[in-house]
Parts: structure tokens; C-alpha cells; sequence
């Protein structure tokens, strides 16, 4: 029995101690997690909806409201929203950057705030609901800085950008009452989140399916650069196109048509080739692409050069779709969807109608020979 007794006593003690030690390495793998976590800290106008859109972001830990900017010490909420203390409504960002990178908290941040109005943020008025980036190091001043150039140059906000970059120095948390505002008084955050004008102004700008159909600053700035550099075509008359097309590509191209499915030119077609539009001959799709997606249309993950492509929401069927269109000739491709394969994970279904089809071998011979390095 005492043998019996020391060898359960010894289990015990192994046990115990293999218990301490997986707990004292899951304490330490929290700790040298949570040293990773990166901050951001901002000010765009009232915290409360600052908060509740950067949260929202995947990758962020935690958000608070706060302040920053000011010299007195711990103010309070009468104190800053008074205008005098110096300092300015922020929020502090706690983001993984093994999940999000800075630029795209920023992105993120820019898509939900005016960063045009340096005297205050919609109804809220006063220097200390200004917009603001309060930068932690010099790597974030100058991804910050390097991103606003961008922003600027798109002009997408129709007016200059009046944000400012703040070295960081503090920053003290709101009243409690200020966290979480928007879950815990849900009817008062929503009427004054719509009474603020926050929203329509986001629709004004972004397309009042943003929340629907997101699309990030650096996608509208990488579609920019992709325009720039692509080459221009034509787009003939309402005349010459009747001329030369068939009934039904008119009707697709011009009406916004759809043909029939399993009934048309290339949703089968395992050639190699691109594909361009009927109408100008704008190179829109490659083979390397087109996939059997089994909705009886061409349908492909991706376009060869965004630039050539231009989306839009339509409601021919009452719900919304994703338009895709050509950028010169205009013409209607199809729509794109959400539920296509890797790597893109987007399905572009495409009319057959709406196409010309260009076999590898004659790429070249046509003009198109600086897509031959598709099929290498």
C-alpha cells in the first residue's frame, strides 16, 4: 500500500508540475502575442462612430475612446468638448499586424470620416472634433503621409485633404459611459449617428452600396493606376455598332441583355486565347482564368487588366447585382459575384454575346501579342 501510495503521490506531483509549466507558457505565449499588437491612434469627429467603424475591421483587437493632444491631464469629456483644452476626441486602435496592416486601419478609418473639414466633423463643431492621425513612430508618419499623397491624387473626396499628422504624446481613456457606445445605447447612437449627416455624406462619396460592396482606398487607387497605364480604344457609333453586330449582341451590349445560358458561343470553350469586347476590342478576359462554373456562362476569377473593367450596381432584379462594364466602349459584360474559386474567390459571369474570342495563335497577327506572355 505505500508503494501504491508513493507512485499516486509521484503522479500527482508530475501532474502538477506539467500543469504549472503549460501554464506558464500559454501566460507567456499571451504575453509575447499581446507585445505584438500594434496601436493607432485617430480622430475623426465623434468617437462613438469612429469606434464602432473601426471595429468592424478584422485584425483589430480593441478600440477606446479617448483623447490626445492636449496638456492638462486626465480631462474630462465637459472639458474637451468645450473646445479649450487642446485636446481632440481620438479613439486608440489595439490591431494584430499579422492580420492588418496599418495602411489598411487607415484605409479603413479615411472610408468612414470627412477628412476634408479641419473645423470640426459634421454637426460637430470646434477644433477638437478635427481630423487627425497622432503618429506612434516615424514609419507610421510616413505611411501616413505617403498614403494621404495617394488619396489626394485620386480626388476622390472632391476637396483637400485637412488632416492632420500630430506626433503622438498621450492619451487618456473616456468615461466609461463613451465605451461601447454605439452596443450599449443602440436607438440614441443610431439617431444621432443618421441626424449627424456622417452617413449620407460616406454615400455621397463612396456609392450608397459601400456597405454592400465595399471597396478600399487602395483598390480605387490601384484601379487608377491600372487606367493610366492601359491602352485607349474607341467606342463607334450607335450606327457602325448596329451595323456590325448581331441582334442579340446588341441587345446584351447596348440593352444590359442577358443570353441564354448552356446556349451560347464560349461557355464551353477550353481553347486558348483571351477574350475582348465585341464592340471595341478591349481585352478583357484570358483562359488562364475561365473556369467551369457550371451556371452555363463564361466565367472567369479575374479580368486581365482592371483597367479595362468598370463596375456598378444594378437592380434589374429588384436585389442588387454588381454590374460589369467596359471602360470604353460601355458596353454590359455580365455581373460579377462572390462565390468563385481561388485565388480571387470572385466569379465573373460573363455573356458570350458580349465577346470576341482571339486564339493564342493569332494574338499577334491581331495586335494583341503583349498578352503571349499569359501562355508562357
Amino acid at each position: 500500500m505505500r508503494v501504491k501510495s508513493k507512485i499516486v503521490l509521484s503522479t500527482l506531483a508530475l501532474i502538477a508540475i506539467l500543469l504549472s509549466f503549460f501554464s506558464t507558457a500559454k501566460t507567456e505565449i499571451k504575453k509575447e502575442t499581446k507585445n505584438q499588437y500594434e496601436t493607432a491612434t485617430l480622430a475623426g469627429g465623434c468617437f462613438w462612430c469612429t469606434e464602432s467603424d473601426l471595429e468592424k475591421l478584422e485584425g483589430v483587437i480593441d478600440v477606446v475612446s479617448g483623447y490626445s493632444g492636449g496638456d492638462l491631464e486626465n480631462p474630462t469629456y465637459k472639458q474637451v468638448s468645450s473646445g479649450t483644452s487642446g485636446h481632440i476626441e481620438v479613439i486608440e486602435v489595439k490591431f494584430d499586424p499579422n492580420t492588418v496592416s496599418y495602411e489598411q486601419v487607415l484605409d479603413q478609418f479615411f472610408r468612414h470620416i470627412d477628412p476634408t473639414d479641419n473645423k470640426g466633423s459634421f454637426v460637430d463643431r470646434g477644433p477638437q472634433y478635427r481630423p487627425a492621425i497622432f503618429y506612434h513612430n516615424n514609419e507610421q508618419k510616413q505611411i501616413a503621409q505617403d498614403f494621404m499623397d495617394e488619396i489626394e491624387n485620386l480626388g476622390i473626396f472632391k476637396k483637400p485633404l485637412k488632416t492632420e499628422l500630430i506626433e503622438f504624446s498621450k492619451f487618456w481613456p473616456a468615461e466609461a459611459y463613451h465605451q461601447d457606445y454605439y452596443k450599449h445605447n443602440k436607438i440614441r447612437y443610431n439617431y444621432y449617428r443618421y441626424a449627424s449627416g456622417r452617413d449620407q455624406y460616406l454615400n455621397e462619396i463612396f456609392g450608397d452600396d459601400r456597405e454592400k460592396n465595399p471597396k478600399t482606398l487602395r483598390q480605387l487607387i490601384d484601379e487608377r493606376n491600372a487606367v493610366t497605364k492601359i491602352k485607349p480604344y474607341t467606342k463607334p457609333t450607335d450606327k457602325e455598332i448596329k451595323a456590325t453586330l448581331t441582334e442579340l449582341q446588341y441587345y446584351v451590349t447596348q440593352k444590359e441583355g442577358t443570353e441564354k445560358a448552356f446556349k451560347n458561343e464560349y461557355w464551353d470553350n477550353k481553347k486558348e486565347g483571351i477574350y475582348v469586347d465585341i464592340v471595341s476590342g478591349e481585352p478583357l478576359f484570358s483562359s488562364t482564368d475561365k473556369y467551369k462554373s457550371g451556371t452555363g456562362w463564361p466565367s472567369f476569377t479575374k479580368p486581365i487588366n482592371e483597367g479595362y473593367i468598370v463596375t456598378k450596381t444594378d437592380y434589374f432584379l429588384v436585389y442588387p447585382r454588381t454590374e460589369v462594364r467596359s471602360r470604353f466602349a460601355d458596353s454590359h459584360l455580365g455581373h460579377v459575384f462572390k462565390d468563385g474559386p481561388a485565388p480571387t474567390g470572385l466569379r465573373y459571369c460573363m455573356n458570350s454575346a458580349a465577346m470576341k474570342f482571339i486564339p493564342k495563335e493569332e494574338l499577334k497577327q491581331l495586335g494583341y501579342a503583349e498578352y503571349l506572355y499569359l501562355f508562357d
